[in-house]
């Protein structure tokens, strides 16, 4: 097999690592080594395919550059209309503008990946994109990383001030109103009985009143932890006692798989873009509103419901990065 060489570009990607698209991208570097492609970060010449992640002005140059060319090109699709225009202040007022950015972008890739078949759906709507070849392709997981240690699960209490017995509910994301960070503290206020703990972090700046007023929330059973790296995220996962999404829109969500990975009790938002993949009383335990989310919480904690964390674990091992790799090497090749 003849090898190729990926310029692997992120622009700002600095700026990008507390976020899910800055997982996304360390997950495809250990993808592609994980399967033996060799792939740079850093420009150069002599590279068979630009395979690029953000839309930004310079990412835009870029593949006009590797047009011109004659390169071939990978547009990793990670953001859609519909996850954008939920966000912070006023991205509903230039969520238009915004989608008009992206199809300009995406129509350069000779292929777009995008991570679940329902934003693969939502590209395909798009009218200037419905004639485009788009992949799904999920973020993947390391799963190596992410196995169940009882030290760590004592690290985490120990760290947060865990009582005996105290149960814990954690969230993760950013302070946006799409990740359902209001309905988290909406539900830390309905059920003080439990400690309720919020991984994650983005300027109050460009925040929608909601969020600020959630996060300035005073209870003395909810703690926002801030920003955390991979590994506080995995102590969180083993040892909390659920993990709640409580997300409006996502194009995957990462941390969910990331908490099948560490057979973590989980509850998410019945939304779209998880049909087909998580499924209700299977491998997960789904809720449509905040009232749902109250009553299956006090079930699931109460061991009413059954345990699917066995179940949640086979989603996990299908996302394996090693699995990923070698779709991407399959894909980089098709384009040779």
């Amino acid at each position: 097999m003849i090898p190729i060489k990926v310029y692997l570009y992120t622009e700002k990607v600095k700026g990008l690592n507390r976020s899910g698209l800055g997982k996304a991208i360390l997950h495809q570097q250990k993808a592609l080594e994980s399967v033996n492609v060799s792939y740079t970060t850093s420009f150069c010449k002599d590279y068979d395919i630009l395979h690029i992640n953000t839309y930004f002005f310079k990412s835009f140059l870029l593949c006009i550059y590797s047009k011109l060319k004659k390169k071939k090109i990978v547009f990793h699709a990670h953001s859609t209309e519909e996850d954008y225009k939920n966000g912070f202040n006023f991205f509903k007022y230039t969520s238009k503008l915004f989608k008009w950015w992206l199809i300009r972008c995406y129509k350069l890739g000779d292929v777009i990946i995008t991570p679940t078949e329902y934003s693969k759906n939502l590209l395909l709507n798009y009218k200037e994109l419905s004639n485009k070849k788009i992949i799904s392709l999920s973020n993947g997981i390391d799963l190596d990383f992410f196995t169940n240690d009882l030290l760590i699960k004592n690290d985490f209490k120990n760290k947060y001030n865990i009582k005996d017995k105290q149960k814990v509910i954690i969230g993760i994301g950013l302070y946006i109103r799409r990740k359902g960070i209001v309905d988290f503290v909406e539900l830390a206020r309905r059920l003080p009985q439990y400690k309720f703990i919020w991984f994650g972090y983005s300027s109050l700046k460009l925040a929608t009143k909601d969020v600020i007023d959630a996060v300035n929330t005073k209870l003395d059973n909810l703690l926002f932890a801030g920003y955390v790296d991979k590994t506080e995220i995995k102590k969180a996962l083993l040892g909390c006692d659920l993990f709640i999404f409580p997300s409006l829109e996502e194009t995957e969500g990462i941390p969910i798989i990331e908490a099948c990975a560490c057979k973590t009790k989980m509850l998410i938002r019945d939304i779209p873009v998880f049909n087909n993949w998580l499924e209700d009383n299977i491998n997960v335990y789904k809720a449509e509103d905040i009232d749902e989310f109250e009553d299956k919480i006090k079930r699931i904690l109460n061991n009413e419901l059954p345990n699917l964390t066995e179940e949640a674990y086979s989603i996990a091992k299908e996302r394996n990065l090693k699995i990923i790799g070698s779709k991407l090497k399959d894909i980089y090749f098709s384009l040779k």
